[in-house]
């Protein structure tokens, strides 16, 4: 029997859940990159609600409170519909299988969604009311350092392999410039900590490569949220 097109889906999905594991364990393998790539092609940038609901195991009404509680992202696809981003669904599968790997849970997407609100509400105000008064920024330049402010605060290398797999999948789709790229590739080939220093820091060559960040979609929604509605 032919697969239908929502599970086959959900098949890619849980492929590249799958292939983002073992990818952690060999980061920057051309190979596991490509795969997933392609995988990724297929599936689309974006998933319907029911089927979100779907792959994360949870009924579409708890999906649908968490995303009028303004937790959950949503973007228009290409067919003008409301749709769940594959990149904020990845992260929350993620954090619901290790909660269910310490046993069954009734409520799946709460504990994530707390996880997700503390970190937003650990957001320092301070740092974005600075960035704020800082003159010389134009509203998305402060804004994208702002974000990158708190994105280097919890910054750690799990986050550093995705963004690279990130710039792999834009090079290969031809979105970004071939010189922002290759900065790119250079900053995230660096330790951690000079990661952190790097994406927070002011010049002009700075704010360009924050407009053309891989760690775009790295917060959580209540932690861009946090961010964008401090820094006006």
């Amino acid at each position: 029997m032919a697969m239908g097109v929502v599970d086959r889906k959900q098949e890619l999905f849980e492929n590249i859940v799958r292939l983002r594991r073992v990818g952690r364990g060999a980061p920057g393998d051309a190979d596991i990159a490509a795969v997933r790539v392609s995988l990724e092609r297929e599936l689309g940038e974006t998933v319907s609600r029911r089927l979100a609901a779907r792959t994360l195991g949870v009924s579409h009404a708890a999906l649908e409170r968490w995303i009028k509680a303004g937790d959950l992202p949503v973007v228009y696809s290409a067919a003008g519909r409301t749709e769940i981003p594959v990149p904020a669904l990845l992260d929350l599968r993620e954090s619901i299988d290790r909660d269910r790997a310490d046993g069954p849970r009734r409520y799946a997407l709460a504990p994530a969604m707390a996880r997700y609100r503390n970190a937003a509400e650990r957001v320092p105000i301070g740092t974005l009311e600075e960035t704020e008064r800082q003159g010389g920024h134009s509203r998305a330049s402060g804004r994208s350092l702002a974000y990158h402010r708190a994105v280097a605060r919890r910054l750690r290398r799990p986050m550093v392999d995705e963004a690279r797999h990130v710039l792999y999948r834009w090079r290969e789709q031809g979105r970004i410039d071939r010189r922002y790229a290759e900065r790119w590739d250079e900053v995230l080939r660096r330790p951690v900590a000079e990661i952190r220093r790097l994406i927070i820091q002011e010049s002009g060559e700075a704010d360009d490569l924050r407009q053309n960040s891989p760690f775009a979609g790295t917060l959580s929604e209540a932690e861009r949220r946090r961010v964008l509605g401090e820094v006006r």
